[in-house]
């Protein structure tokens, strides 16, 4: 993890742990913004030199553990599953911004992500137990994400929803969604992060900060909402996936 990164708090270096749709785009946003950004693909970083060449021109290729070193915040752009691959040691500390989603038809019946009674980022908090885990940037999809940053203050700006139990890794994740061209709205802590998640009203939302608000809100009484309740209100050792 970065120790240079200007202050408790600041992100100047921006690691990315995955070279995917979402992983280029917040590069690309990243880089317009004047954030050193480094990048971590699968495998050798020279086999997205070319493709962050293109899709984020100023981002460096580099290895998932020199970005967990380098970088004051790192973001996983990764498939769910993958985050046991992660450099748990590298990121001790780090401020990790989680943007997984977890798929079932994609990534199979999975016990742990599909357990009501969590958070996705919860159990990915539980994998990197001294990592600082935020999430963010998950509910939006990339092309929408790629089209819809505008600066501060533009009327109808588009807002990112940020979940985190670390007071000053969600500040600081707040003022990287403002840089990046979107309004931060406060979901909670980790645990809200499921608010954000696949089945929830606010994912795929591409809103301003007030109706994003008011989707939130709504969660408790949602057909969503009320299965999570449920589930967390069973006692334990019930099966609480949907």
């Amino acid at each position: 993890m970065s120790t240079d990164g200007g202050g408790e708090g600041t992100i100047r270096v921006l690691g990315i742990i995955g070279a995917g749709r979402v992983g280029l785009v917040l590069a690309r946003l990243a880089t317009a913004a004047g954030y050193r950004v480094l990048v971590a693909g699968s495998g050798d970083p020279a086999r997205i030199t070319a493709t962050l060449a293109a899709a984020a021109p100023g981002a460096t290729a580099a290895a998932a553990s020199v970005v967990a070193r380098d970088a004051d915040a790192v973001v996983l752009a990764l498939p769910l599953p993958q985050h046991h691959t992660l450099p748990v040691e590298a990121l001790r500390g780090a401020l990790v911004i989680d943007a997984m989603n977890y798929w079932w038809e994609v990534d199979g019946l999975r016990s742990d992500f599909g357990d009501l009674r969590t958070s996705t980022s919860e159990t990915v908090q539980r994998s990197l137990p001294d990592s600082r885990v935020v999430k963010a940037f998950n509910h939006m999809g990339y092309r929408d994400l790629d089209d819809e940053a505008r600066p501060a203050g533009t009327p109808g700006r588009k807002a990112i929803a940020i979940a985190g139990d670390d007071p000053a890794g969600v500040a600081a994740v707040m003022r990287l969604v403002d840089d990046l061209g979107f309004d931060p709205v406060l979901a909670g802590p980790l645990s809200a992060g499921i608010m954000l998640e696949p089945g929830a009203e606010a994912f795929g939302a591409d809103v301003d900060a007030a109706e994003l608000r008011a989707m939130l809100d709504r969660f408790p009484t949602s057909q969503r909402g009320i299965v999570v309740a449920r589930a967390r209100a069973a006692p334990t050792g019930t099966d609480a996936a949907p």
